[in-house]
């Protein structure tokens, strides 16, 4: 696909502008989304920062923090805030915290895949995906491991008025059948055949390859933004088509909205926290960092069923 029959309008009224509340401030990341929250630690936010601190996320699509004092049990006690927490659909949490994940690759350790390495939004085949997820960087490279985010409401408003109209009563099929695939092929002999670089998996392979059909245009229950909700990782088919008809169309919406246009990356620090919605944007990470030691802990909150444009 090149890259002039894919390209967005750049006349998109879309800007990152700075969220500015009483307690919470922000600086945006890039043109399109993502904002570094400013002065603030996360377990002392009172209700009235946390409330804005929400209306932020709304707002950038994902956050970040640098220089957090944060214990496993004080990401815990934030991640609830936004809600009941959710159920990871891969890894075992750490032992005295079974509901924070950790994502780890040791410095010894050369995979081919890791965790999160392709373009998706979390656990998608799930029939009720998770809505927020939090990332605390723990043991950070000096370089590399990077994450990249892309915004899916403005991948939908760049899409032609027709397009639009189009997908609007579309469903897409959410499964893992390629995640299930990818690690059967690559995965370590270790652990009985159950481990990814160095995170414990915990699978329920046939529930995660059936997988769930939401709408292919997605509202937002807190904004009521319309956002694209298609990934290159979990969106296998298209409710009423065979695979011949879908792939050329979930393969071109793929393209579509992971193109740079769209994005903000991240550069971790040790103590960095993101938030981000996995409603309203996709994300990746990057395997660039062999011969250095990646941890981080992964909390997420139990989202919604996905609501369509008429819900």
């Amino acid at each position: 696909m090149s890259l002039e029959t894919n390209q967005v309008h750049l006349d998109q009224p879309y800007r990152n502008t700075p969220f500015s509340g009483k307690k919470i401030k922000t600086l945006p990341l890039a043109s399109s989304m993502g904002g570094e929250v400013l002065d603030v630690q996360l377990k002392d936010l009172d209700d009235e920062a946390f409330d804005e601190l929400k209306q932020a996320l709304w707002h950038h699509k994902m956050l970040f923090l640098r220089k957090q004092d944060l214990t496993p049990g004080d990401q815990l006690e934030f991640t609830k805030r936004f809600g009941e927490l959710g159920t990871d659909a891969y890894t075992k949490g750490l032992p005295d915290f079974p509901d924070v994940q950790p994502v780890l690759k040791e410095a010894a350790t050369k995979s081919k895949i890791i965790f999160g390495g392709g373009h998706h939004t979390d656990s998608a085949f799930l029939e009720c995906p998770p809505s927020v997820s939090v990332l605390h960087g723990v043991d950070i490279p000096p370089y590399g491991g990077d994450t990249i985010w892309y915004n899916s409401v403005m991948a939908y408003e760049s899409l032609s008025p027709a397009m639009r109209e189009m997908l609007k009563p579309l469903k897409v099929h959410m499964g893992a059948e390629r995640v299930i695939a990818g690690m059967r092929d690559s995965m370590e002999q270790t652990n009985n055949g159950k481990q990814m670089t160095d995170i414990e998996l915990d699978l329920d392979v046939e529930k995660m390859v059936k997988g769930s059909f939401h709408p292919m245009v997605r509202k937002h229950p807190e904004s009521g933004e319309l956002s694209l909700y298609v990934d290159g990782v979990y969106a296998v088919g298209i409710e009423g088509m065979d695979r011949r008809e879908s792939k050329p169309l979930l393969e071109f919406l793929h393209g579509h909205a992971t193109q740079e246009f769209f994005a903000c990356r991240l550069r971790w620090e040790a103590d960095t926290v993101a938030i981000w919605d996995n409603r309203i944007c996709l994300h990746r990470a990057f395997n660039d960092y062999d011969g250095f030691r990646r941890e981080l802990h992964r909390t997420t909150v139990m989202g919604e069923r996905p609501m369509s444009i008429s819900d």
